[in-house]
Order: structure tokens, then sequence, then C-alpha cells
């Protein structure tokens, strides 16, 4: 051994080599550094027999990054807003648009939000018609907004939401905080 600690390390043997080429031959590098390889010292790719064991598609694939949790607002964050001590950066009123428009207008708004820097946003959805009896829980808007803004196209612009008080539109706004720009 040497002073370090490490012995001489071995060249793998050519079937070692072919072993090892068999199993990684379905892996892509995660690096575009460019690794060489002497041709004449391994075997050609039509003598190398298949893997043993397969190869789990999971470790072949870079893992994407998933969107950051929801937060709430906050208790504090909510009364200050209430009542008027932090400022309302921005406004959507989603009144009168099918669910294809709103989706559209949501995602512009947000976008455009997050461009100036804002960090509150009130989203008018309205509370839905009421058909006595029958009356389901609010609009369709009231229900599709919170799923929207769950989205992974949505969370990477919000960083939580929740029901606006009542002077900002109660069960039919929601107070949405904008998560900052990176970069």
């Amino acid at each position: 051994m040497s002073a370090g600690g490490r012995g001489k390390s071995r060249g793998l043997s050519k079937e070692e080599r072919a072993l090892w080429k068999g199993i990684t031959r379905g892996i892509e590098r995660l690096r575009a550094a460019a690794i060489t390889e002497d041709s004449d010292s391994m075997p050609a790719a039509e003598t190398v027999a298949p893997p043993l064991a397969p190869v789990a598609p999971a470790a072949s694939q870079p893992k994407t990054k998933s969107p950051p949790p929801l937060a709430p607002l906050g208790r504090r964050m909510k009364q200050r807003v209430a009542r008027g001590k932090d400022a309302i950066d921005g406004r959507l009123d989603l009144h009168g648009y099918t669910q294809a428009q709103a989706h559209s207008a949501l995602l512009h708004f947000l976008t455009a939000a997050q461009a100036r820097d804002a960090r509150l946003v009130v989203v008018v959805t309205g509370k839905g018609r009421s058909r006595g009896d029958d009356a389901e829980e609010g609009g369709v808007l009231r229900r599709q907004v919170p799923l929207w803004l769950k989205l992974p196209e949505f969370r990477a612009l919000v960083v939580g939401f929740e029901t606006a008080h009542r002077t900002h539109g109660g069960e039919g706004a929601l107070y949405v905080r904008v998560r900052r720009a990176l970069g």
C-alpha cells in the first residue's frame, strides 16, 4: 500500500468490461462531459451479453424538481390585509368568465403579478348562483380556482392562498400570495 492508504487498483478484465458495458447500456449520462474509451480495449457491442438484472427506469432518468409546497398566509398577515395595513398589489375579477377563459386569465394575471414583484393579490371567483334546494357549494370557478392554484403550472407562481376577508369578497374571493421571481 502507498502512504495515502490506497493500493494500486488493478484494471478490469475483458469479461468484467463486457459485463459492465452490458449493465450500463441503457443508462443515459447526466453530464455532457465525454468519456473517452479505447475501442480496441472494449469488446464489440454485438459480443456483449444482455444485462443480468433489469435496470430500474427511475435510475436512468434525472429527477425533476417538484414544485415547492403551498404555505398558508398566516393569521397575522390575513389580519393586516383585512384591516388595510398591508396593501393588496392586484385584483382579478373572474365574474362572467368561462372555465377556459378564467384559467388563462388567472395564469396571465399571476405571471404579470410575479414579474412586477407583487406580494399579495385578490382573485374574485364569485360565490356562484344559488339554485334553491339544489344549490351546490358555490359556483364552478369558486370550486375550480383553488384546485388550479395547486397545479404545478401555478405552484411556481403561488406561495399560498386562503379565503379572503369579508371586506375583500369573503367566500367569493381568495387572497393569493405571489412567489418571488427567481433570478
